[in-house]
């Protein structure tokens, strides 16, 4: 009786002691002990939950929708069109421009060539008519038979000069006018007079006091003529 006593006794004495050893035991270690197969259980069972809920939820992805961006490339592509329509008109017609000035410019030096001497001409002009006036004079003095030999020479030497001085103006482009029986031009001829239309029709050159010159075609001295008009009876 006796040992079945301090048997029990030893017993209760040794409940309080584990009770105080498990309330000193950090609380951590409490709640990894309270940790079993069942709580790895329901965070599985909770995982393999939430994949079969979201395999059957639309996809969330943010990828654009193809037909918008295929829209969106056609755009593009018409607009870039547009512009490489415009560019290209831009560049023919600057492109024309530029021709046009190169031949306006060309055109200017070339006849910068051709008309540098115009004043030079026209100073000669006048030697010429010089020369002229004076071979006719001594012509109409030097009657047939008459023994001056001098003045025939230089009535020759005269008209050989002046058909020297035309060949030097015919080679540089001066040419001297005959309007003698053809239409009056404003732009070659500068009335002086008016004669009766006798034989001819009216407006039609039939004097010329002072012979005009053109050169390379273009007018540098009117000629001075006289035109036909119908007489008033």
């Amino acid at each position: 009786m006796r040992r079945l006593s301090r048997a029990r006794a030893g017993t209760m004495a040794t409940v309080p002691g584990r009770c105080a050893g498990l309330a000193r035991r950090p609380l951590h270690r409490l709640l990894a002990l309270g940790r079993g197969p069942s709580m790895t259980f329901s965070t599985a069972a909770q995982r393999s939950t939430g994949d079969e809920c979201s395999s059957d939820d639309p996809p969330t992805s943010d990828e654009p929708d193809p037909s918008l961006a295929l829209q969106t490339l056609e755009h593009r592509a018409v607009k870039l069109e547009a512009e490489v329509r415009d560019l290209t008109e831009r560049y023919q017609r600057a492109l024309a421009d530029s021709e046009n000035v190169r031949r306006r410019t060309q055109k200017f030096v070339e006849d910068a060539k051709l008309f540098g001497i115009q004043s030079f001409c026209k100073d000669l002009v006048e030697v010429a008519d010089i020369l002229e006036k004076a071979s006719d004079s001594i012509s109409r003095d030097a009657a047939p038979g008459d023994q001056k030999p001098t003045l025939e020479k230089i009535s020759e030497g005269l008209s050989v000069l002046e058909a020297k001085l035309q060949s030097v103006f015919a080679k540089h482009g001066l040419q001297k006018m005959a309007p003698i029986g053809g239409k009056y031009d404003p732009y070659d001829h500068e009335i002086i007079c008016h004669v009766p239309a006798e034989g001819v029709q009216p407006g039609t050159v039939t004097l010329v006091t002072q012979d005009g010159y053109k050169l390379h075609g273009r007018t540098i001295r009117h000629a001075q003529v006289g035109v036909a008009v119908e007489s008033q009876e």
